[in-house]
């Protein structure tokens, strides 16, 4: 993001709406510290976790100047988990789904994460908030099929299955499917962030996603699978197949909107009436910029 768009995207962030200049202030403070300690810093995250992060991590900050970076989606993790669930983080990237629903709620986590530069700073977090008996990581990716993919693996959040054209800092990855993955437990949600990849995910999720314990899968859908020659509508058609429906989430209210389409994430639910009781019912959750 440019200077403009990350301040706008900041004054904007609906979790920001009592502290606009409290978060720009964040934002400022993280700019001078980064530069003159260009390490690692542990920042304040939900309740009493914390994220490792350093600059360049675009995720991470966003967490740091707006409570949750993915303020719907993040919300919902909050507020649909209960401690005896299990959450699978498809795409962990360094860990902030992972620690919200490990450190946060005390949820178990199986975190996946391919790239091993990332991998190792999931796992820097998931010390750092002492959650080694709560969180399994995986450095594999996940697809239709075990084998190895070719991934990309200097492009920060947005490191994918490499196209046959990319070839700089694309590096093989060991691959198996959601079905091997959670083949002895099923978790209550799902979280999916592969960067166009979705489709393959799903179709080695079969079993998975006919289980009823799961009833949530958070999903990428911004057009990211075009990269591919996908589209999302067949995301969409397949999770329909599974007894899936398309919702957003308002963690302000607590209210769900039945979407045909979003871009950005989607949360598909298997039933609505189920999933509000629990979201209703949560207990509230403290951030850097206020309770949600």
């Amino acid at each position: 993001m440019s200077l403009v768009s990350t301040l706008s995207f900041i004054w904007n962030h609906p979790l920001n709406r009592n502290g606009k200049l409290r978060a720009v202030g964040r934002f400022l403070r993280w700019q001078v510290s980064s530069r003159l300690m260009p390490y690692t810093i542990s920042l304040p995250y939900v309740n009493d976790t914390s994220l490792f992060t350093r600059k360049g991590m675009t995720g991470a900050t966003g967490n740091w100047y707006c409570g949750l970076h993915e303020y719907r989606d993040m919300g919902f993790v909050l507020h649909y988990l209960r401690p005896a669930d299990l959450f699978l983080d498809i795409g962990a990237n360094i860990g902030s789904y992972t620690v919200l629903a490990a450190g946060a709620v005390g949820a178990n986590v199986l975190a996946v994460e391919p790239i091993p530069s990332t991998f190792a700073s999931l796992q820097n977090n998931v010390v750092l908030n002492h959650l080694a008996s709560k969180v399994s990581c995986h450095c594999v990716g996940l697809s239709n099929g075990a084998g190895t993919l070719r991934f990309t693996s200097d492009l920060d959040t947005v490191n994918h299955v490499a196209l046959e054209s990319e070839r700089d800092g694309v590096i093989e990855v060991p691959v198996l499917t959601v079905d091997e993955l959670c083949l002895q437990r099923t978790p209550a949600i799902i979280k999916i962030d592969v960067e166009g990849h979705e489709q393959a995910v799903l179709l080695g999720a079969s079993n998975t996603l006919a289980n009823p314990i799961l009833m949530a899968v958070i999903m990428e859908t911004n057009g990211s699978g075009q990269r591919y020659g996908q589209s999302d509508d067949v995301l969409f058609e397949m999770m329909q197949k599974h007894g899936f429906s398309a919702y957003s989430y308002n963690p302000l209210d607590r209210s769900f909107t039945d979407v045909i389409a979003l871009e950005g994430n989607t949360v598909f639910l298997r039933n609505i009436n189920q999933v509000m009781e629990r979201t209703s019912s949560s207990e509230r959750y403290q951030l850097v910029n206020g309770f949600i």
